[in-house]
């Protein structure tokens, strides 16, 4: 227990697995306990809704995978927020540069295609993180070097993102056979992301290679914030911004760094969907996976790991829900939509509700445990 090694007069500690797992646990189960009472006031059974929801999000072979093809997403705004908290920014702008991210991609794959898969996929991988990261340049820029708070820039990016997509998608890159809905043609098939194989059982789901780029750029991410000089920079200026410039550290440096890597990061939710899935441009793919990525974020304490942990809980959230809707006559998607905001809520705005009480209870401890040793 890290408290029990400081020394005499020092504050006492509290361990690492409270405030990493205990506290996000007991803010889940508070989410859980009142989405129950919420089950029970619209006359359904909670115990039943919950066996629903697990059997929903992990029964059967194609329901895992739909549970990880969701999970991707959130991995990807997940880390895409995280680096931008670690440099002390409120990124609410991935869900505009995961939809600009699809731009990108959408391009690379609608005029490459005539390039070999081995070709035409990286570069149109490369071109979502490129317009994702260059979506993010703007804000950066304006909160960086003109002071403009990165919260309202990104919120207005986010519209702006969707006006110009719209425009785009309705003007230029329409498919003229597609009815009038708003969208480009289909991509080549070389062009397409090799699905789940058949011997998970999971061929059925839309669970595709991005899964495993998701996994690979969490590794990275851990490496290059806790490895690297950069990472380091960037978490300095996060923790203080004047300690940083005493340092020689430049802040406005590491905030455009970390927000143009937040801005690539969430550029990839168009990899899954478009590349993996759709197979083409088409409005609201994004599905607010860049919001619910905040609270991926939060929930995952900003490490990997934990992002992990915290995407797959709202995959199986969102794909365990799905069946809900489906089994429970009383629990519609709006319900559905009021569990995921509970948690939200919970892992969010009320993360400090329980904070207090665990942290004393195991500062106290640990100073009884100093004074008997």
């Amino acid at each position: 227990m890290a408290g029990s090694k400081a020394g005499f007069g020092a504050p006492a500690k509290v361990p690492g697995w409270v405030n990493l797992g205990l506290i996000p646990l007991v803010n889940l189960v508070a989410a859980f306990v009142i989405s129950g009472i919420v089950i029970l006031i619209v006359g359904d059974d909670p115990i039943m809704a919950l066996e629903v929801l697990i059997y929903g999000a992990f029964g059967y072979p194609e329901a895992v995978g739909y549970t990880l093809y969701y999970t991707t997403n959130f991995i990807f705004t997940g880390l895409a927020v995280a680096i931008a908290f670690h440099c002390g920014l409120f990124n609410i702008g991935a869900e505009g540069q995961a939809f600009i991210g699809g731009l990108g991609l959408g391009l690379a794959a609608l005029y490459l295609d005539f390039l070999p898969f081995w070709a035409v996929i990286p570069l149109a991988i490369l071109g979502a993180a490129i317009f994702g990261a260059g979506w993010a340049y703007v804000p950066a820029y304006l909160q960086a070097k003109r002071g403009s708070h990165i919260v309202i820039t990104t919120i207005m990016f986010n519209f702006i993102a969707f006006s110009v997509m719209n425009y785009l998608l309705v003007e230029v890159l329409i498919n003229p056979k597609a009815g009038g809905s708003p969208e480009t043609r289909e991509f080549a098939e070389h062009a397409w992301l090799v699905q789940a194989p058949e011997f998970t059982g999971m061929a059925d789901s839309p669970l595709n290679f991005s899964f495993i780029l998701a996994l690979l750029l969490s590794v990275a991410f851990y490496y290059f914030v806790w490895k690297t000089r950069w990472g380091y920079e960037i978490r300095v200026v996060g923790q203080n911004e004047h300690a940083a410039n005493y340092a020689g550290i430049s802040p406005s440096k590491n905030i455009i760094l970390a927000m143009v890597i937040s801005g690539g990061l969430a550029g990839f939710v168009a990899v899954n969907e478009l590349l993996g899935v759709h197979h083409k441009v088409l409005m609201d793919f994004t599905g607010g996976y860049g919001f619910v990525g905040i609270a991926v974020a939060l929930m995952g304490r900003n490490h990997p790991v934990g992002i992990f942990m915290a995407a797959l809980l709202f995959g199986a959230i969102y794909q365990g829900g799905t069946e809900l809707s489906f089994e429970m006559s009383n629990i519609n998607k709006e319900m559905v939509i009021v569990i995921q905001g509970l948690i939200i809520l919970f892992s969010g705005a009320l993360e400090n509700m329980f904070r207090p009480r665990i942290e004393g209870f195991f500062k106290r401890k640990s100073a009884t445990n100093r004074v008997e040793a």
